[in-house]
């Protein structure tokens, strides 16, 4: 005896209606998480990054751990940078160069001023070309004054004067050559004028930095002479 038969017809079209119905939910609701997963790789603006919260995709993390041999952390305030969770989900391809208008200390103290909103990766020291992390790599700080530059690129101060060239020393280039050498084997960047820039090239800003002392020329020499690490 058939199954439409044991049934009665009725019976028989209730059930496969039923089995259609249920199957039709599965698919929505399959679909719906597949749509859910698109929106959020499609959402990237979205300054709250949600998808990388999600368990297994966050990267590791160890308290006071540095991204550049020798760095000394000392970490900005959480308002003056984005944790995220690069080059996962933001490429990484720019160093934007800042000088400070001013001093090592001055700089390490704003940062870690929760009213100043504003952070860089690194700073950069003068008189010995001490190197401070005070963002890590993965996460975007608040320092090009351009939201997208702010998500592509790692930004670094250097103590000085734009409008005094003595500030500006043999330390301060060497030390930085090394952190921008190290930066671009990271992410695999030319060591370049193209990826390599300053923060008066960053689109609609109003600063001057790294300024007309700046010797990009010597400054790029150095970068490209530091060996590659592990090479």
């Amino acid at each position: 005896m058939s199954e439409r038969e044991a049934l009665g017809p009725r019976a028989a079209a209730r059930k496969a209606r039923k089995g259609r119905s249920v199957g039709r939910r599965a698919l929505l609701i399959g679909g719906a998480a597949v749509g859910l997963g698109a929106i959020g790789y499609a959402a990237r603006d979205d300054a709250s990054r949600l998808w990388w919260r999600v368990p297994g995709v966050d990267r590791p993390r160890a308290e006071g751990e540095v991204d550049h041999p020798g760095a000394e952390w000392i970490p900005a305030s959480d308002a003056n940078w984005r944790r995220a969770d690069r080059p996962y989900d933001y490429t990484v391809d720019r160093v934007v160069i800042h000088v400070i208008q001013g001093g090592y200390d001055v700089a390490v103290k704003v940062f870690q001023d929760p009213s100043h909103g504003a952070a860089t990766h690194y700073v950069v020291r003068t008189s010995d070309g001490h190197v401070a992390q005070m963002v890590r790599e993965l996460d975007v700080a608040y320092h090009a004054g351009d939201r997208a530059y702010n998500e592509r690129s790692i930004g670094i101060e250097h103590e000085g004067f734009v409008d005094r060239a003595e500030t500006i020393t043999d330390a301060t280039y060497r030390a930085s050559a090394e952190l921008v050498a190290g930066i671009c084997d990271r992410y695999g960047l030319p060591r370049d004028r193209e990826h390599i820039v300053g923060h008066v090239e960053v689109p609609g800003t109003d600063h001057t930095d790294p300024g007309p002392h700046w010797d990009w020329d010597r400054y790029l020499r150095m970068v490209r002479d530091v060996p590659v690490r592990g090479a």
